[in-house]
């Protein structure tokens, strides 16, 4: 049976995708470091910048944190002050980060039902000048809200400030660009909406601003720095690369390209979101986040009041059927998560409806219950 996965991650991928990783190759090989360079400028592209602009694209070997950190540890120098802008898991997650390099560092929270606001982040930049950099989530994974980056990141150039951005599960199924909306760093990776498979994450980065970290990393594999140094020198990366996720990612890109670009994959991921939200509020769920802060990559819906609900069960009978999803992430309330990402279609998220109807039916489970 194939099973769909309607997670913010790793996703589902085309057959052609796993296709790609069918032939073994060497870190060395010229059609290895031929797509090294193709996809890093073709990831600047996606941005609406390029090396001629002053833009740069480093490659980092691991999952998407990987590249976070990297960012965070390498760009934050000893003598420089990070804000945290944090509303959700992955916001708290760079707070650790810079709990452990003892980064100097501030953490503006805001609750995780709720935006960051950008009043509140200019007020908060003007009661702390010693703050050099900021950092927020763009989509927030633990409930799907969309931050809004781009009037952070004009508060953050009118007040002098490196801006970074974790655009994780939303870079490629949104379209950002870098330069308009005062991005320094942009870090996402290679299994989310471009829909390859996990093995690397990627920093788009203004090179100004990547400079500047040469000599300042706080970690040997994870030196942003060096890494860009490597891949400029001779295409090769310091440490042993993920060959078969290249050439995966190289695929996804080309069908990126193939189904029209950001624009198009986005609508599509639209779409799908349109078709689960109908179907969901049908069977009586209801969403956590109110619409207007909502984004289109993953939605979270509470448990169900009925105490008969088990989400394992449910979890469980949904998988047997060919239908992950995820388990939510909120401190403060019960949910599940549904993506609307990676090579899954309209009718893909009918069969999920059809599939949630049969399990709440054979459960006995009353979703539309009141607490």
């Amino acid at each position: 049976m194939k099973k769909l996965l309607f997670t913010p991650g790793p996703l589902s991928t085309s057959k052609t995708v796993k296709e790609a990783m069918l032939e073994d190759m060497g870190s060395r090989d010229q059609a290895f470091v031929h797509a090294v360079k193709d996809i890093r400028n073709e990831l600047l592209r996606l941005a609406h910048v390029s090396q001629g602009e002053g833009y740069e694209c480093v490659i980092i070997q691991g999952s998407g944190t990987f590249g976070v950190e990297s960012v965070i540890s390498s760009v934050v120098g000893k003598n420089d002050v990070l804000l945290v802008i944090a509303n959700g898991a992955y916001g708290e997650r760079i707070v650790k980060m810079a709990t452990i390099h003892q980064l100097k560092h501030y953490v503006l929270r805001f609750d995780e039902d709720q935006v960051v606001n950008p009043e509140v982040t200019e007020q908060f930049l003007k009661a702390h000048p010693d703050i050099t950099h900021v950092a927020c989530i763009h989509s927030e994974t633990t409930t799907g809200l969309f931050n809004p980056i781009a009037e952070i990141g004009a508060i953050s150039k009118n007040n002098d400030k490196t801006f970074i951005v974790d655009a994780m599960s939303s870079f490629g199924g949104v379209n950002m660009n870098m330069k308009t909306m005062n991005i320094d760093f942009l870090v996402s990776s290679s299994n989310k909406c471009i829909e390859g498979v996990p093995g690397f994450a990627f920093a788009l980065c203004k090179k100004a601003e990547l400079e500047k970290a040469k000599g300042q990393a706080r970690s040997l594999s994870l030196d942003l720095y060096e890494q860009w140094k490597g891949l400029e020198t001779n295409g090769q990366f310091r440490f042993t690369p993920p060959t078969l996720s290249i050439m995966a990612f190289r695929q996804a890109m080309k069908e990126l390209e193939q189904e029209g670009g950001i624009a198009a994959r986005e609508k599509r991921y639209q779409a799908n979101k349109k078709i689960l939200d109908k179907g969901m509020a049908d069977l009586g769920f209801k969403q956590y986040l109110n619409a207007d802060i909502q984004g289109h990559i993953i939605t979270s819906f509470l448990y169900p009041a009925d105490p008969g609900f088990n989400f394992e069960r449910f979890y469980q009978k949904l998988n047997d059927r060919g239908f992950i999803i995820y388990p939510g992430k909120l401190s403060k309330a019960d949910a599940f998560r549904i993506g609307n990402i990676g090579q899954i279609f309209p009718e893909d998220v009918k069969n999920l409806i059809a599939a949630i109807r049969e399990v709440l039916e054979e459960e006995k489970i009353n979703v539309a219950m009141v607490q």
